[in-house]
């Protein structure tokens, strides 16, 4: 059932978002400077692909321990990606949303661009799982 969704997400504006995280990605990576956003993008990115199954959880939440992702600096690097990348996601998502939202079937789909928005605001300190891994970290706390 993942893999339908996946594929549906696909043409419900999945593929241009993954395209939009994967260009800001090489602008990052192009300017030397911003490389650890740059990663970000490619992970989130491949999340934006293929999202059904997945999750974006923070990762001293996976793994219980702060690094600088997660630390005051962590936040200092989103207030950077917010101002030069992560707006401009959050807007496509939520125009991906809205136009999902349109029909019936779209609705799960227009909730997953919702969740991406709000990741896209601040993606530093996160990483991709599965569902199960998750459930497991949030279990073991």
């Amino acid at each position: 059932m993942r893999t339908i969704g996946n594929l549906i997400w696909l043409l419900c504006g999945g593929f241009f978002m993954g395209l939009a995280w994967w260009f800001f990605g090489l602008l990052a990576f192009i300017s030397i400077i911003f490389i650890p956003w740059g990663r970000a993008c490619f992970v989130l990115g491949n999340f934006s692909f293929w999202p059904f199954g997945y999750e974006a959880i923070s990762r001293d939440e996976l793994t219980n321990q702060t690094d600088i992702g997660t630390s005051p600096l962590g936040v200092i690097g989103n207030i950077i990606w917010f101002i030069f990348a992560g707006i401009w996601l959050a807007i496509g998502h939520i125009l991906s949303a809205v136009a999902c939202f349109v029909t019936i079937i779209g609705i799960p789909f227009a909730l997953q661009h919702l969740k991406l928005a709000a990741i896209s605001l601040a993606p530093i300190g996160k990483t991709v799982v599965t569902k199960e891994e998750a459930a497991a970290a949030r279990y073991s706390r």
